[in-house]
């Protein structure tokens, strides 16, 4: 549910009730969900829809009980999360459908919203350990689950006495657990908050950065991958097969990782990346590595299209024990004297991309995701690294849908940022990469985050993005994308001269980069080697002028 505007309830008492006008209709069932319904339900309570779904997990809350206007109708109580995948507490539950009974004429028990968000059942996860198999509940359970919740309200909470003694029991050793709590991880984030997690003065950071990377003007570079060849996915799939063993698939990767540098070096980019061939996933190469997450082997739900995903499970205080990308970003460096940036997932995405726990607030996860993140760029620096990136694709995604929520959003959301980056001195250079977004609602947010260059989509809107960022004073550098990864076309050197010309007029030169709009994992090799090769040229023409 977002803000209704003033209009917004009578114009949807008006639709429906012409939609109930039709004569030898179906029953209508109206749902909403992810958040209180607020002025919208008694409007729809007051037309003659049969049914009406709201959200109790997520926002709604037994206050609905109070509209006269649902007696005579079906109330569907979305009890059971139907968004995330941790068992419901069926007592608690059982307790908030008590005080809707008498509000309408059937009161129905359902998921908060569609289950297409959650892997389809437990059953196939056969790593799970006993404790975390209790404490979750994918679609197939989650159905259960509504099923005893019915049954107790139609029969009694003696009929299903042996779930509520199992929920009872589930829940009490989930808050007991101690992976869930990790004092020296919090007493770390405490004191680190508390002395201020901010980096240097901007205009000294630049300083102390141009004379250790001795830039060109409008640097290029690219955002972190590289297509993912068959090779690569032939060694992965051997790897996880048993046929190879870890050395060899090691061999492999750096082997990928070495055309990838020896590419990059030939088209003349300025600052290089490893590529990424390691990587399965942004987000689950790195949960596989942290304490606290579970990542699952059939836990798939779709994205969006055709393209599914496996979110991994982050249950308990986050942690890393040991440094996750250093050996393969300091390979890629020993190959070039280039600089080669670090690649890191950001706080944010990486909960936005899991499954992520709900006993205590996102806040304080997403620090302790920061924290991970922060001790990994020190042992990057400490490696030699100049220049590294923290990925914040979903900065915009995880956005409230109520304006009153999105600033203590954007608040945090920052703040995880900033206590990922704030660890390096002034020379390391901090890259961040935004995509996948319209940025006008959190485009003061990208200023806060304070990173020493942001690169973000701007091919398609034609670098309207740079009018936004203008009119906020935003004074570090940008690397607006200067041509589309989401598309096979090749786009010409001139082209991409043109798009610079336009940023220049937005952006001075000591500011600006050159890359493109994302990463370029699913693009084929022969596009990218094209493409890169008109970028640098478009670089060089601009350039000279």
């Amino acid at each position: 549910m977002t803000d209704l505007s003033p209009d917004a309830p009578a114009l949807a008492e008006a639709v429906y009730t012409a939609l109930c006008s039709v004569s030898n209709r179906p029953a209508i069932y109206v749902a909403t969900y992810f958040g209180d319904p607020g002025a919208a339900l008694p409007a729809l309570a007051r037309t003659p829809v049969e049914a009406i779904g709201v959200d109790l997990v997520a926002g709604a809350d037994t206050s609905v009980a109070g509209v006269p206007e649902l007696a005579g109708k079906t109330l569907v109580a979305g009890v059971v999360d139907g968004r995330n995948v941790w068992r419901t507490d069926l007592e608690a539950a059982l307790g908030t459908l008590a005080t809707l009974l008498g509000s309408a004429a059937t009161v129905a028990v359902s998921t908060s919203c569609s289950t297409l968000h959650v892997p389809y059942s437990l059953e196939p996860e056969t790593d799970l350990d006993d404790a975390l198999r209790s404490w979750l509940a994918f679609g197939a359970e989650k159905v259960r689950e509504v099923v005893v919740l019915a049954r107790a309200l139609r029969d009694g909470h003696d009929a299903v006495a042996d779930e509520i003694a199992s929920s009872r029991a589930a829940i009490a050793s989930r808050k007991r657990d101690p992976r869930l709590h990790n004092g020296q991880i919090r007493a770390r984030i405490e004191a680190i908050v508390a002395s201020g997690a901010h980096r240097g003065n901007a205009a000294q950071r630049r300083a102390s950065q141009d004379a250790r990377l001795h830039l060109p003007p409008l640097p290029t570079t690219t955002i972190g991958s590289y297509p993912q060849t068959s090779a690569i996915r032939v060694a992965r799939a051997a790897l996880r097969a048993g046929e190879i063993d870890e050395a060899e698939y090691v061999r492999r990767m750096r082997q990928e990782i070495t055309e990838v540098i020896a590419l990059q070096e030939r088209l003349g980019l300025d600052v290089l990346v490893h590529g990424e061939p390691e990587r399965n996933d942004m987000v689950q190469y790195f949960a596989e590595q942290l304490a606290g997450f579970f990542a699952t082997q059939n836990g798939w739900v779709q994205s969006y299209g055709s393209r599914c995903v496996r979110p991994p499970i982050l249950y308990g205080d986050v942690s890393r024990p040991r440094a996750m990308t250093v050996e393969w970003i300091t390979y890629a460096q020993s190959l070039t004297d280039k600089p080669v940036k670090g690649m890191l997932t950001g706080p944010v995405t990486i909960l936005a991309w899991s499954f992520v726990r709900d006993d205590q607030p996102l806040a304080d996860t997403a620090n302790q995701v920061a924290l991970a993140i922060r001790d990994e760029t020190v042992d990057l620096q400490s490696a030699g690294i100049a220049v590294i990136q923290v990925d914040e694709p979903a900065l915009r995604e995880l956005l409230p849908l109520r304006r009153a929520d999105q600033a203590e959003y954007l608040r945090w959301a920052v703040g995880a940022f900033r206590l990922a980056t704030s660890g390096v001195s002034d020379a390391t250079q901090i890259h961040t990469h935004l995509c996948y977004s319209e940025f006008g609602e959190v485009i003061g947010a990208i200023a806060d985050l304070d990173a020493d260059v942001t690169s973000i989509e701007a091919a398609r809107s034609h670098m309207e993005v740079l009018d936004d960022l203008n009119a906020i004073g935003f004074a570090n550098g940008v690397g607006p994308g200067v041509y589309d990864i989401h598309s096979p076309r090749v786009p010409s050197a001139e082209e991409m001269a043109d798009s610079l010309r336009a940023a220049l007029r937005a952006v001075p030169a000591e500011r600006l980069w050159v890359n493109p709009d994302c990463g370029l994992k699913t693009r084929n090799v022969d596009e990218v080697t094209a493409s890169l090769h008109n970028m640098v040229a478009a670089a060089r023409e601009v350039r000279a002028g």
